[in-house]
């Protein structure tokens, strides 16, 4: 990589790279699912993990609260009103109000679900991007790289093929962005708040915004936090909030349900997890690593920056110190890559500069190579957006003049 000169990343590059991967992925993804059945070429239950989100919608709709943690009962609910999902079964960890939310869902049925779903999941997704994009003034001429990458982002297409909750979690953190940028504080922690149904996402926004003692937006999340949880206690009672504590006290005995092909995942816990070292040693490196991080981003948020590039970095960091994060919840790292290109554009060119714009590209791709850690036992995931995290830091410090000098 050169020392100097332009970016080797140019945006015809780009976008010619993003063409050849969306063309990829997406082809590959409406070959697999226009199989006859519901069970797609490779043999998975379409729609993948919307089918776990399918029957909690119906177990609200019926006013069943007492099955919302009995994998037993839903594995049965399963069967019968999806029978193509025959055998399969899903260990129940989010909280009681989203079931509440699937049940807007499950009135239809299975196939028609699935299809609202991912329709409003992809037009959620279509608006986030919009939203952020309006705010990066270098990207306003460039609307067709910028629309091209975000339809190929594999971030994105894994949330479509599980069929997740993730877009519904990147709409959160997008509307706390909007929210700060426009000095609503208070809105902001609303918007924090409502992370409560995926709540390992939450810890990395909870520490800067403690440290940083913003009680607007720590007021704002614990509020709109709190009335998720009081719907739920409403519409159920306390018996079924009761037994997700119980399934959260349980998790580190469901990881291996919760978490089966560890490739998948893309966060420090399993990073260290993957190295052949001993369980023990494994998650002090976790918490070590995890605290850096979070000092990187703290740091970084204190500094004078703009608050686009510290927001990014505070998503790079969620994804990191998540305590449980597959591959599809990196749908949420869709407007750092905005908010960072928008920043680093106009500055002069150089090594770090060079080398930022690399780590992004890795980040970038990582969805899709996640299984070559089966064979080098290495998340390359994790090293990129560490390397991302740590630049920015170092910029926040002055200490990289090519990344703070236009």
């Amino acid at each position: 990589m050169p020392a100097t000169g332009q970016p080797w990343l140019t945006a015809k590059r780009l976008r010619a790279h993003g063409l050849i991967v969306g063309l990829v992925v997406w082809s590959i993804y409406v070959w697999n699912i226009t199989a006859p059945g519901w069970r797609d070429r490779g043999g998975s239950l379409k729609g993948g993990d919307f089918a776990h989100l399918y029957v909690l919608g119906k177990i609200a709709l019926e006013h069943r609260g007492t099955e919302l943690y009995d994998i037993e009962a839903q594995k049965n609910l399963m069967a019968e009103r999806v029978p193509s999902a025959r055998g399969i079964y899903y260990y129940p960890i989010y909280p009681p109000q989203t079931s509440i939310l699937m049940a807007l869902f499950a009135s239809l049925s299975y196939g028609r679900a699935l299809v609202a779903w991912l329709v409003m999941g992809t037009l959620l997704y279509a608006a986030c991007c919009f939203g952020v994009w309006r705010s990066c003034p270098v990207l306003a001429g460039e609307r067709v790289l910028v629309a091209v990458l975000a339809a190929a982002f594999p971030g994105f297409f894994q949330a479509i093929l599980w069929g997740q909750t993730s877009v519904l979690a990147l709409a959160c953190f997008t509307l706390v962005f909007l929210a700060l940028r426009k000095e609503l504080d208070f809105w902001a922690g609303i918007a924090l708040g409502l992370l409560a149904f995926k709540p390992q996402l939450g810890v990395a926004a909870a520490v800067v915004f403690l440290a940083e003692r913003n009680w607007k937006v720590i007021a704002g999340a614990v509020l709109s936090g709190v009335a998720e949880f009081f719907v739920a206690w409403m519409y159920y009672g306390w018996r079924p909030l009761l037994a997700w504590l119980r399934a959260i006290a349980r998790i580190a005995d469901a990881l291996p349900l919760l978490e089966p092909k560890p490739y998948q995942t893309h966060s420090l816990r399993i990073f260290w997890s993957l190295l052949y070292v001993p369980r023990g040693v494994s998650l002090a490196l976790y918490f070590v690593s995890a605290a850096i991080i979070l000092y990187f981003t703290v740091v970084t948020w204190r500094s004078d920056l703009p608050m686009p590039v510290q927001y990014a970095s505070l998503l790079f960091a969620t994804v990191l110190v998540s305590p449980h994060l597959i591959v599809y919840d990196m749908v949420v790292l869709a407007p750092a890559f905005l908010l960072l290109a928008d920043w680093l554009i106009p500055l002069s060119a150089g090594r770090w500069k060079n080398w930022m714009l690399a780590l992004l590209y890795a980040a970038y791709l990582s969805p899709l190579i996640g299984s070559l850690t089966q064979l080098i036992r290495v998340q390359l995931s994790v090293v990129a957006m560490a390397g991302i995290v740590f630049m920015i830091w170092r910029a926040s410090r002055g200490l990289e003049p090519d990344l703070r000098a236009g």
